[in-house]
């Protein structure tokens, strides 16, 4: 598999043709976006280092999908596989037209991101009345399974952004793009830091190694696989597996007290994504590498760990004749499926409400198939999607974690800062169920504009320091650098009416936001797309506002529409028999919860709504009110052969000297402009 740096210096040098070519024969904005991506580059040079996935890969339909998410569509192979572009709803806004971070419509530099953050996002702690922290320990997990961005990592541990702001200029990363801090700022001139560590994305190379304008890229796939669980590697995935019964590795650290397993020990790189106290302490291993961000996260992780084991072992007493590798892949089928269908259940009826729901086309079928597959729908992820809409929940973030008794009390509660990358509580035993207990008890924050100084201020703050990052802060930067159009261009997007003056967006948000957005930008075409979503005031059933939960229920859309291996699919390889589907209909956290955890015997039906005796009542796990899927309908005779259910082609990627294919480029760049029918001007 290409390294995410070797595949982003083919971007370079695809947006270096670009810029070369821009500028020699004056090519207008529309011409960059439009024109440059569909000429085809293979009739010339940039064949010889174009990676073979973008090009040339052979697709066979089989049963179980890719971990990569390559042949997810049959016609373009590289849709919502890993390492491919962002997808753009619509063009990007960069000051040059090609690659520089956005700026205000006047010209002029926009605010400083943390002038945004301080002045638009202050810490004022209210509260939702209904969503429980459930919702946030979800959403993430969610957010883990589409969305990584390929940026430069520190070499040692490769946890944190390259260092910028220490250095001189050429010692700098040339990615850098550090966040300034005024000197007057309330917080951080105490301990006199005028600068955050923060480094752009890495340029995509797009299918074809087509030409165009800066693209980041994802490394995750963009459609709802359970990643988070199996990885995004064949190599990878094995890494993860026991090799018998299909099992995924586990720790059976409380085997003694009967207690289930935990997560197995990260030790190939201990420090990776983790703050350890001693060399004696390990994090966590899972499928995708953030599992140890946060300890509310760690605990879904183990959560959707554990049921895939569950699983494994019921279809191993089923189907006795059934090997490893098939015990594994069904086990992963059913995994996937009781995601999507809690995703989509559960978690988007909360956020969006019933109405968006409807529009968008994203209601589940409740016994027949659904058969809304569309082969032209490319199911990666939007860009504005991944560096604004889903990160919405940063305005739910609680200050501090509850843990709760499985009699429903509240025990005790930590800093949310105090557990992001230190997820060592889990190692005590039982208090996995009780930070679960937690999450289903605990209000969430209000959404809103007001956001916890735990983020804004402590983010990832190293042991006995007084100060972290400011995750707002880095909100807007990603936006910027990714050349993601204004608050103001996605309203109009979603057809809400735009405005010219501030005085118009009175309505659409409280008034003292709008006052003090008047104070820091010049227009409001300049509004960051993070700030004004998540500063808008919500839909009526939704915990969002208009612009987020169009384009939420946009991405969610496409992801259901764009997966030839969505689990409601009839006539696919991959499809479930009917009387299959209609047990994974009967999935919901409540029962994912009550089958792998210890001592949790009562939980309200729906754990990320707060229980309430009428319309989401606790009841027991035994009770048979949240019943469980019956596997006996996956029972299987030998006679069937899983030979064809189980191949696809692996690609090698080819490694060259970069230094050499750029000076061939540029000895070559006119023959390339004159073989694309370029004139100079």
């Amino acid at each position: 598999m290409w390294r995410p740096e070797d595949l982003a210096t083919v971007g370079e040098l695809l947006l270096d043709i670009t810029t070369n070519l821009a500028q020699t024969y004056g090519l207008t904005y529309e011409e960059i976006q439009r024109s440059l991506p569909l000429i085809d580059t293979s009739k010339t040079l940039i064949r010889e280092v174009c990676p073979a996935f973008l090009s040339n890969i052979e697709c066979r339909p089989g049963k179980y999908r890719r971990f990569d998410g390559l042949c997810t569509n049959l016609e373009n192979p590289t849709w919502g596989a890993t390492l491919s572009p962002f997808a753009r709803l619509m063009s990007p806004q960069f000051a040059d037209g090609l690659s520089a971070p956005r700026i205000s419509i006047t010209g002029r530099n926009l605010p400083l991101s943390r002038v945004v953050s301080r002045t638009m996002h202050p810490d004022e702690g209210y509260h939702d009345h209904a969503g429980t922290v459930m919702v946030i320990a979800w959403g993430q997990f969610m957010d883990h399974d589409y969305t990584l961005t390929a940026t430069p990592l520190d070499s040692l541990n490769r946890n944190d952004p390259e260092e910028c702001c220490g250095r001189l200029p050429h010692q700098k990363n040339p990615y850098c793009n550090e966040i300034l801090i005024p000197e007057d700022d309330y917080f951080y001139r105490l301990f006199n830091v005028q600068c955050m560590d923060f480094v752009r994305a890495f340029p995509a190379v797009r299918p074809g190694c087509r030409l165009g304008s800066r693209v980041p890229f994802n490394l995750l796939t963009g459609v709802l696989d359970g990643n988070t669980v199996y990885g995004i590697t064949e190599a990878f995935a094995r890494k993860l597996r026991t090799g018998y019964g299909g099992l995924l590795r586990m720790n059976p650290v409380f085997a003694e007290y009967g207690l289930k397993d935990l997560l197995p020990l990260k030790l190939d790189i201990p420090d990776e994504g983790c703050t350890r106290p001693n060399r004696s302490m390990y994090c966590f291993e899972a499928g995708e590498i953030r599992v140890n961000e946060q300890l509310v996260l760690t605990c879904m992780h183990t959560l959707m760990a554990r049921e895939h084991n569950r699983i494994a072992k019921a279809l191993a007493v089923i189907n006795p004749h059934w090997d490893d590798e098939i015990l594994f892949q069904e086990a992963r089928r059913i995994v996937i499926a009781e995601i999507q269908h809690v995703t989509y259940n559960e978690f988007l009826p909360i956020l969006l409400g019933k109405d968006v729901m409807e529009k968008f086309g994203l209601l589940l079928e409740k016994e027949k198939y659904w058969d809304g597959y569309d082969p032209s729908i490319n199911p990666s992820v939007i860009d504005a999607f991944a560096a604004a809409a889903f990160r919405f929940g940063h305005s739910l973030l609680p200050t501090a974690v509850e843990r709760w008794s499985k009699a429903h009390k509240f025990i005790a509660s930590k800093r949310l800062s105090d557990l992001i990358r230190r997820p060592y509580d889990l190692y005590r035993a039982g208090v996995f169920d009780e930070y679960l207990m937690g999450l289903m008890n605990q209000v969430a924050q209000a959404m809103d504009d007001s956001i916890t100084q735990e983020v804004t201020n402590h983010l990832f703050k190293k042991v006995g320091a007084k100060f972290g990052l400011d995750l707002v802060s880095f909100n807007m930067q990603r936006g910027r650098e990714f050349g993601i159009p204004s608050y103001m261009e996605f309203r109009k997007y979603c057809g809400l009416p735009d405005a010219n003056t501030f005085d118009e967006l009175f309505g659409s948000m409280p008034n003292e936001t709008v006052r003090r957005y008047s104070t820091i930008f010049e227009h409001p075409a300049d509004v960051d797309l993070w700030s004004g979503g998540v500063s808008e005031r919500p839909l009526p059933g939704s915990m969002l506002g208009p612009t987020f939960a169009c384009l939420i229920a946009t991405q969610f859309s496409h992801s259901r529409r764009g997966d030839r291996f969505w689990y409601e699919l009839p006539n696919q390889p991959s499809s479930f028999t009917l009387e299959q589907l209609n047990e994974i209909r009967k999935a919901k956290l409540a029962r994912l919860i009550c089958d792998n955890t210890d001592l949790i015997d009562t939980v309200q039906i729906y754990p990320m709504v707060l229980p309430d005796h009428e319309i989401n009542p606790r009841v027991p796990c035994r009770s048979g009110i949240i019943p469980g899927i019956d596997l006996s309908k996956w029972a299987e005779f030998p006679a069937t052969s899983h030979a064809e259910q189980y191949r696809w082609v692996e690609e090698r990627p080819v490694h060259y000297d970069s230094q050499q294919a750029y000076r061939i480029f540029f000895e070559n760049i006119n023959g390339i402009a004159s073989y694309l029918g370029f004139t100079r001007k």
